[in-house]
């Protein structure tokens, strides 16, 4: 009993933990996040006690107010974290890649399937909406990554349509933050089989990293990396 209870205070301990570590992280980018929690917290529990005083039932509406008010805030507080987090990503080089990463279930993601010496790169993400490039990096530059994809999954699975989404703030682009609702958004053509049959197909390609001609272990002495480095496929 006494071990139960100790684990139960220390998953509590590590969860405010965390909620205090992302309000810190959340504050840097949003300074009036700790009046707008207390705004809504306040608002909301101070309509119940008012409706409570007209109705001549304050206290049980303001035990009700006092945990609607708590939800209100925590819902508040999630949203304005969600993006807070996605403006410190917005730019940074892997971004749509940890997108990706919590797309949800149904969903299997190779991050960096190519990429060129500029470090533009196309993440692939298979689930029943068939195959989805994304790309990430300079607009103009990363057409030509995403059309040869293309070109190299229409010729291993021609059978299964493959999407493709540009992750930026400019026309036709999609912003970071709607990466996943864009995503999950798309129609679903395949059933559940169809989707590990393409995994299954895919897999034989790797990723880029995989690819790469780099030995394993320790470098040997004296040896040198040829001039120019690796290149994307």
């Amino acid at each position: 009993m006494a071990r139960k209870e100790t684990a139960a205070d220390a998953a509590n301990a590590g969860r405010l933990k965390q909620i205090a570590l992302t309000y810190k992280m959340t504050r840097k980018a949003d300074k009036t996040i700790g009046l707008v929690l207390a705004a809504v917290g306040i608002g909301t529990l101070g309509v119940f006690l008012a409706i409570g005083f007209l109705v001549g039932h304050p206290v049980y509406l303001g035990i009700f107010g006092l945990l609607i008010a708590l939800l209100a805030t925590a819902i508040v507080f999630g949203r304005r974290a969600e993006r807070a987090a996605f403006g410190q990503m917005e730019g940074q080089p892997g971004a749509a890649a940890a997108v990706l990463d919590n797309i949800g279930r149904g969903w299997t993601t190779t991050p960096a399937v190519t990429m060129n010496r500029s470090q533009d790169v196309v993440h692939r993400a298979v689930g029943k909406a068939g195959i989805v490039l994304v790309a990430e990096g300079n607009p103009n530059r990363v057409k030509t990554l995403l059309a040869a994809e293309k070109k190299k999954m229409n010729r291993i699975v021609a059978d299964v349509p493959v999407h493709d989404l540009i992750v930026g703030s400019g026309e036709g682009q999609v912003e970071l933050k709607k990466l996943r609702t864009t995503m999950l958004k798309l129609p679903r053509v395949l059933t559940g089989p169809q989707v590990t049959a393409t995994n299954d197909r895919l897999r034989a390609l790797g990723d880029l990293m995989s690819n790469m001609p780099l030995p394993k272990g320790p470098m040997p002495k004296g040896m040198k990396l040829p001039k120019g480095g690796p290149r994307g496929r």
